[in-house]
């Protein structure tokens, strides 16, 4: 099956998980899963927020990353991948003054 990001409307979040600024997605889900491509960008974020039922793949496509995970701090370029693990919280914030962020993200649903 294939999903293409690019014929999905991207819809725009504003203070997503109590987030800076709006946070752009284009999404996919079929009740299992939900599959996004998103973007930052420059000074907005994605809240600190806790996965109670379930976890999250986050792959970076580009910019630059910092990423709160439980009590510390985690920079991510292209090429890395975040994992929150069901139980543990994070927020996703575009660590560049003037780049978007761009990142694939996976979270399957309860």
């Amino acid at each position: 099956m294939v999903i293409d990001f690019n014929k999905l409307e991207e819809i725009a979040n504003p203070q997503f998980k109590g987030g800076e600024g709006d946070t752009l997605f284009r999404t996919f889900s079929d009740g299992q899963n939900k599959i996004m491509r998103g973007r930052l960008d420059p000074g907005c974020s994605i809240g600190y927020h806790i996965h109670e039922t379930n976890s999250e793949i986050i792959y970076i496509l580009s910019g630059e990353a910092l990423c709160r995970y439980d009590d510390g701090e985690e920079r991510l370029g292209p090429g890395q991948c975040h994992y929150c693990p069901m139980g543990h919280a994070h927020a996703l914030i575009n660590a560049s003054p003037s780049e978007p962020l761009t990142f694939f993200a996976i979270v399957p649903q309860p």
